[in-house]
């Protein structure tokens, strides 16, 4: 994930695509030789209880899914210098070369762990499982299989351990201070200070090249953590019951920007299962829209299917009354869940996001590309767009247009930027 070692399909377990622990101790090999590195071992204690009540089948999809929510987790906290890997049956590696503060750490592990919490859907029953994750930051020129085998060792040691959740290699107790409390504190800080800034995600149409929106991603430059992405961020902000002030703050900050854009120029906002919560999620959205001056028409929200897991009919009817309204509902993180034809079925869709996942390798495997193909076509029959995220070559983009995509956005373009640059983008329109 970071250039480094380059990864072969042989590298990678055949289940969840992810390296394998072979090619994640070459990978600490190399990251501690030339440095700093840390590292999370994440352990799901009742796989083999899930293994039970559903079958393998059942099993392999919860590690499947858990996968997915590590990699979409770490590409939006984390960055390019992280490694991810399946170790054992239900165990991940994240390893990162980043120079991150002990307390930075331990606050992306608690989070990932709050991620891989929430529910998910299995045969129609919801189940949730609680992870245990093992911290160590590496000492200089340390082996991988040394810093495995601490991680292991820290591992057992939480499975003998019936309240703690989180553990230090170095047997240390986690550090709750600065990673929790006083961070709830600085979040409230920001959003009276406004510190809590959104960037923009260019997208772009797939035939003509044209720009033809963004989606909105929060970030709080925070003086002692640095940058605090949404995942992370929006965690704090659960923990101190400042989700609803967070989410109006992202939402009326975002469209005031975008009601200066040109039309026919959309704004994509991200919807948490928070955000249902709070209640009167429609009625909230109408009143930032007044407030903003922003255009429903030119509005879409991006759900995803575990937003939808909590209450599902009353998240369809919030949407509805949106859609009533002239905003577009677009399925985020498509093909990656346990509920899509349900969501298909029973909201008012107007497009599907491709997960980056499934375009990831198209140009190289054609058993992508055919999975591609089939979602798209699906896509066209029910009168939906199709958005592709995580665009990274021409090949890709190619394979993209040639399926029939409307939108794309990712790396071989722009990444997120400043509401200053995407209205300079804006203007050129």
């Amino acid at each position: 994930m970071d250039g480094t070692v380059l990864f072969t399909p042989e590298d990678r377990d055949v289940l969840t695509g992810l390296v394998g622990v072979d090619t994640a101790r070459v990978w600490l090999d190399v990251a501690g030789n030339a440095g700093f590195v840390q590292a999370m071992l994440v352990s799901l204690q009742r796989l083999q209880s899930v293994n039970l009540a559903y079958g393998m089948a059942g099993g392999d999809r919860v590690l499947v899914e858990v996968a997915r929510r590590i990699e979409h987790f770490v590409h939006g906290e984390m960055g390019p210098q992280t490694l991810v890997a399946r170790t054992a049956g239900g165990e991940f590696l994240v390893a990162s070369r980043q120079a991150l503060s002990r307390e930075r750490w331990q606050l992306l592990a608690e989070t990932l762990a709050r991620a891989i919490t929430r529910p998910l859907m299995i045969d129609g029953e919801r189940l949730t499982l609680a992870p245990r994750t093992a911290l160590l930051r590496g000492q200089p020129g340390e082996p991988g299989a040394a810093l495995l085998d601490r991680l292991d060792q820290a591992a057992q040691a939480l499975q003998r351990s019936s309240g703690r959740r989180v553990l230090w290699a170095d047997g240390s107790h986690p550090a709750r201070g600065r990673s929790a409390a006083c961070l709830e504190g600085d979040l409230l800080g920001a959003l009276h200070r406004d510190e809590i800034a959104v960037l923009f995600q260019p997208q772009f149409d797939i035939v003509t090249g044209a720009l033809a929106g963004a989606e909105a991603l929060a970030r709080w430059e925070h003086a002692s953590f640095g940058r605090i992405c949404a995942e992370t961020l929006f965690a704090v902000a659960d923990r101190g019951d400042h989700v609803a002030q967070l989410s109006r703050h992202i939402a009326l900050r975002s469209l005031t920007v975008a009601a200066t854009w040109p039309a026919p120029l959309r704004l994509s906002l991200n919807v948490t299962a928070e955000d249902f919560a709070v209640g009167d999620f429609a009625g909230q959205m109408r009143h930032v829209l007044t407030e903003s001056g922003f255009a429903p028409e030119r509005l879409t929200v991006e759900i995803t299917e575990q937003t939808l897991i909590t209450d599902f009919e009353a998240c369809a009817a919030a949407l509805r009354e949106l859609a009533d309204i002239g905003v577009s509902v677009a399925l985020d993180d498509f093909g990656t869940g346990f509920s899509n034809f349900r969501a298909l079925k029973a909201l008012p869709l107007d497009a599907l996001k491709l997960d980056r996942s499934l375009v990831n390798d198209i140009a190289h495997d054609p058993r992508d590309r055919a999975i591609l193909s089939a979602m798209t076509a699906m896509a066209r029959a029910l009168g939906m767009k199709v958005i592709a995220e995580g665009v990274e070559t021409e090949a890709q983009l190619a394979i993209l247009r040639d399926e029939g995509c409307d939108l794309f956005q990712g790396f071989l373009r722009y990444g997120p930027v400043e509401a200053e640059a995407f209205a300079a983008l804006a203007a050129a329109v």
